[in-house]
């Protein structure tokens, strides 16, 4: 055995992956996520994704279930994909997991066609959106990843590159627990990468990487996702990236303050989230930063006057350096850090 990247076409060389994006989704249903709608928009419920509807979509766009269902847009994120390497992307890492429909299938042919690879999740998301597997034993889930990783997906033949995204709520659900055991538990045996969705309070992170340590898990193979929403005290974040987990900052192109999937807090702009990268170089954790876009609703979609999947290449790599960030950090961000968080014995 050799330390490799597993794609959804095979084990890859790490130095092969180029550019990185660490959180994406490029077909998934979301419609488990769906929030209920002001009455008096109702009739905006079940619209479809145009320019005369994105108005509200933009402010809510988890109250439209078109919008939920990107698995409806195969084309169009074929031509993103396409779009992303002549920008000089080279990864995408696919966390769709059991519960929001994941489409390995599909994945397989994103990569043939277009070039790019992609790295495929196992595991389960949040339990409001699996009823199904909520009683499955610790040892039950461990089966499946570890299958998923080793012999491939049932009736597909490929194989998954990381656990995750392992889905938690606030307060962290039993199966969602059991779900963060079992994962560190098969990370622990086959040394794979894993990736996990924290409840949205700033102390979900810190329950999470506790759970995840107790059950085994190596936590300098560990990406905790979507800090950018949930940490914002710069004095706790550096407390929780001294724990040791690459810490993720993965909504760019999420320029929408209202948060509604937490209205206690806003969600914060690119500019902001760069400024929290730039205290996570100053604090020395530079090694330890991946970034993403998070692309899961139609809206955020390029064919829908969305930002697309090249927006970090196009818009957000520029705004840093201009910020003050080297080329060589940024390479590390997007290229090294991944690589790293990646590899695992093929």
């Amino acid at each position: 055995m050799s330390e490799k990247i597993q794609t959804v076409l095979g084990p890859v060389d790490p130095a092969s992956l180029g550019i990185t994006l660490t959180h994406e989704h490029l077909s998934l249903d979301s419609l488990a996520l769906g929030l209920p709608i002001d009455p008096k928009y109702k009739y905006l419920e079940e619209a479809p994704v145009a320019l005369d509807t994105l108005w509200y979509i933009r402010q809510y766009p988890y109250s439209n279930r078109s919008n939920l269902s990107l698995d409806k847009e195969n084309g169009a994120v074929f031509e993103e994909m396409d779009f992303y390497k002549k920008n000089g992307g080279g990864t995408i890492v696919e966390n769709t997991t059991l519960g929001i429909k994941r489409d390995i299938n599909f994945y397989k042919n994103v990569a043939k066609e277009t070039g790019v690879n992609v790295i495929a999740g196992t595991g389960f998301y949040v339990e409001s959106s699996r009823p199904e597997t909520v009683k499955m034993s610790c040892e039950e889930m461990e089966e499946v990843m570890k299958t998923e990783i080793i012999h491939g997906v049932e009736g597909e033949g490929v194989k998954c590159g990381i656990i995750g995204e392992i889905g938690c709520s606030w307060p962290l659900g039993k199966s969602e627990k059991v779900a963060i055991q079992a994962a560190a538990g098969v990370q622990s045996e086959l040394g794979c990468p894993v990736n996990i969705h924290p409840g949205r309070d700033p102390k979900a992170p810190f329950e999470i990487i506790r759970v995840y340590q107790e059950a085994g898990g190596d936590v300098n193979k560990l990406v905790m996702a979507h800090l950018d929403r949930t940490i914002f005290d710069e004095a706790e974040l550096a407390e929780f990236a001294a724990l040791g987990s690459y810490c993720e900052y993965d909504l760019f192109g999420i320029e929408t303050s209202l948060y509604t999937h937490n209205l206690k807090v806003n969600m914060p702009s690119d500019a902001q989230r760069i400024q929290k990268i730039q205290f996570l170089i100053e604090q020395g954790y530079t090694d330890k930063i991946v970034i993403a876009h998070d692309i899961h609703t139609k809206h955020r979609l390029m064919k829908y006057g969305g930002h697309g999947f090249s927006h970090i290449l196009i818009n957000v790599v520029p705004q840093m350096l201009s910020r003050g960030i080297s080329q060589s950090t940024i390479d590390k961000i997007l290229k090294e850090n991944p690589q790293k968080w990646l590899t695992m014995k093929c």
